[in-house]
């Protein structure tokens, strides 16, 4: 049983590399953005109060999400902050095939 040990060893290294690959986003795949058509638009924006500024964050504001179905509440929080961008919220855009949803991002 003395090569036990080893072998366990390099079976669990194994599988933390593999982990961490799987686990991995490089900066670029962030930037993606997810569009999501739905035909009925968002209510109105609820009020939220932004809490006390965070060194280091930007707020991202609260938006309606599509869960399918219907429209759901998804409320702000902070992002960490990226020197030399912008955030630009998440947002509804009304076109001719209905709405269109974009997620939020860093502008530059």
């Amino acid at each position: 049983m003395k090569n036990a040990l080893p072998l366990k060893l390099a079976l669990l290294a194994g599988l933390g590399l593999t982990f961490a690959g799987v686990t991995y986003a490089p900066p670029a795949a962030a930037q993606v953005s997810v569009g999501v058509g739905v035909r009925v638009g968002p209510p109105p924006p609820r009020f939220e109060r932004v809490p006390p500024p965070r060194r280091g964050y930007a707020w991202a504001p609260g938006y309606w999400r599509w869960d399918g179905h219907r429209h759901l509440w998804a409320g702000g929080h902070w992002v960490q902050a990226r020197p030399g961008y912008r955030y630009a919220p998440a947002r509804w855009v009304h076109g001719r095939r209905g709405w269109r949803f974009h997620d939020g991002y860093w502008r530059h």
